[in-house]
């Protein structure tokens, strides 16, 4: 029997979810999962919009942390990007010197 799928959306960005009480500006850098997410429009508490999942964005990045261009990148909250050493979320588009804030890298949804 077959197995029949139905097209929701292309998948660049999803539909998210406010479950806060406090607005989630645009720009903001977020856990969606086990991935990250970039937030594309101002959400407010227990509204939707859109979080990017596949891109290529510069996000802050752990202090210490120097970057070659393909290294593996993991995102917390608290530390931003860091070196992957587990699961993977994205990759470094560029180099970043340790003493960078950011990192351009390419985010995988």
């Amino acid at each position: 029997m077959a197995k029949t799928a139905i097209y929701i959306q292309r998948g660049e960005s999803l539909d998210y979810q406010n479950a806060t009480e406090e607005l989630i500006s645009a720009g903001t850098a977020i856990l969606f999962g086990k991935r990250i997410g970039v937030i594309g429009g101002d959400i407010p508490p227990g509204e939707t919009g859109a979080v990017h999942v596949v891109g290529v964005f510069e996000i802050p990045k752990k202090s210490g942390v120097a970057l070659s261009a393909g290294d593996n990148i993991v995102f917390t909250e608290s530390d931003g990007i860091d070196k992957a050493t587990g699961d993977v979320m994205g990759y470094a588009v560029k180099a970043a010197n340790a003493q960078d804030e950011t990192a351009v890298v390419k985010i995988l949804g």
